[in-house]
């Protein structure tokens, strides 16, 4: 009898041995809304997230899946540059903002190595083969399967891990983003993972927020992407707006600062942008007055901006402002000043 009892009592414990284990396990991870498997949405938004981002020297190679591992030796609009490091991208810069209207040409010569955006190291050694690359990488981009680079994770993070055959828990730190995507890109069928929240993400705008969830951090991916796109829309609109200043000639139409309109100061004046961003205002009435020269430059963020710095003339010095583009057509441009919004500027083509 005494045997039977000491059975039942060792098996009892085993039993509510078993169920304690089992209980930590749906704790961490069978009851936890935020746990995934391997084709979860999670799971591709740590990974995205993950990737490598070759988008930093787009400006070179015109692919945002990979870059190029210096040293690489480039023509760029017909000049040879050896770019041996990083400090050396501002000569390709330089050379590509010379003129704002000009059809950019950067000829990369063979062979080079690029890192891929799973962090693999390929030599290309032709065309071809760089051809075959991007189209890949427009494929993924398509597919929504590219890097999402307008947002950073901060590490150390703590992944719990369950392996659905060894019925197993465990844990893993993880300290880079090449560590987070390698686990995320071998994940196995037979895994469930979570990860211990609160964790910090980093925006490509310099803020930071605390991410609690699963759905908060897809809801942190969508906002960022939304303002990525915002940018890139900005980046096309600056665009065209060059285009048509470089295009055009054009004459002060309302200049108005604190309600007073001044725009028959530069009624005799045409402004003429040039390709190579210096503006020059001429004065059409009389030719004893000397020209009014300056620079300008058209650049964005979520909205357009037009900077004019004109020098040597009163007038034309009170227009110096970074502007913002309110609304622009190939006939007209309405701004206002960033440092004033009662500060307003309208350019009409003639």
């Amino acid at each position: 009898m005494k045997t039977i009892k000491s059975i039942l009592g060792i098996s009892l414990i085993t039993l509510l041995s078993f169920t304690s284990c089992q209980d930590e396990i749906d704790n961490q991870i069978g009851e936890n809304p935020n746990t995934n498997d391997a084709n979860s949405v999670a799971a591709s938004n740590y990974k995205r997230t993950a990737m490598y981002d070759g988008s930093f020297d787009d400006f070179l190679d015109g692919n945002s899946c990979s870059s190029i591992l210096l040293p690489v030796v480039a023509t760029v609009n017909g000049t040879q540059v050896s770019v041996i490091s990083q400090s050396d991208y501002q000569q390709v810069i330089n050379i590509l903002g010379q003129y704002n209207n000009d059809n950019d040409q950067v000829v990369l010569q063979f062979p080079f190595t690029v890192r891929l955006s799973n962090y693999t190291e390929v030599l290309v050694t032709s065309q071809g083969e760089y051809d075959a690359i991007i189209n890949a990488c427009e494929a993924a981009e398509a597919e929504g399967k590219d890097a999402i680079s307008c947002l950073d994770i901060q590490f150390p993070i703590t992944i719990l891990t369950y392996n659905l055959n060894l019925d197993q828990t465990g844990s893993l730190v993880i300290q880079s983003e090449q560590q987070l995507f390698s686990y995320m890109d071998n994940l196995g069928n037979d895994e469930l993972f979570s990860i211990s929240y609160p964790i910090t993400v980093m925006f490509s705008n310099g803020t930071s927020a605390s991410v609690d969830s699963d759905a908060s951090l897809q809801s942190s991916i969508n906002e960022c992407l939304e303002e990525q796109e915002a940018e890139e829309e900005a980046e096309e609109r600056a665009d065209a707006l060059e285009q048509i200043l470089v295009d055009g000639m054009f004459k002060v139409q309302s200049f108005v600062d604190s309600g007073v309109e001044s725009a028959n100061n530069y009624a005799e004046f045409t402004i003429d942008f040039a390709n190579d961003l210096t503006v020059k205002a001429d004065n059409v009435v009389n030719a004893l007055v000397a020209d009014v020269e300056g620079t300008y430059a058209v650049t964005s963020q979520i909205e357009v901006y037009l900077s004019l710095n004109f020098s040597g003339s009163t007038s034309f010095n009170l227009l110096n402002h970074t502007w913002e583009v309110t609304s622009f057509s190939s006939t007209s441009i309405s701004l206002k000043s960033t440092t004033n919004a009662a500060v307003t500027l309208v350019l009409t083509q003639i």
